[in-house]
């Protein structure tokens, strides 16, 4: 078994992890995967909800907050470690004063 930072325990059974990539990488194979794979599946119903995208599985799941999606991801990828969250709909995960992409009116 890998050292405890690339590696899940998950049922008595050890899950080992990928390797962990820069952010940069990861925000960068993220949102092009996002952009790619995901987005046109996820806008219409999940308008403001998060998507964990684990980048090395290229395996998604949606919540309504950051730690459910990761939580939710990570039930079927234990060892996910390289994961981006995105807001649907959003620029940004989180924002200040910024608002929704959806044009109003």
């Amino acid at each position: 078994m890998r050292d405890t930072e690339n590696s899940a325990q998950t049922h008595g059974e050890a899950v080992v992890a990928s390797p962990r990539r820069p952010r940069e990488e990861t925000a960068r194979l993220g949102k092009e995967l996002y952009e790619r794979d995901i987005r046109r599946q996820v806008e219409a119903d999940h308008h403001g909800e998060v998507v964990a995208i684990d980048v090395d599985s290229e395996s998604w799941a949606v919540a309504d907050g950051e730690i459910a999606a990761v939580d939710r991801l990570r039930e079927t990828h234990p060892g996910a470690v390289n994961i981006l969250c995105e807001r649907v709909g959003y620029r940004a995960l989180r924002s200040f004063g910024a608002g929704s992409l959806r044009r109003m009116g």
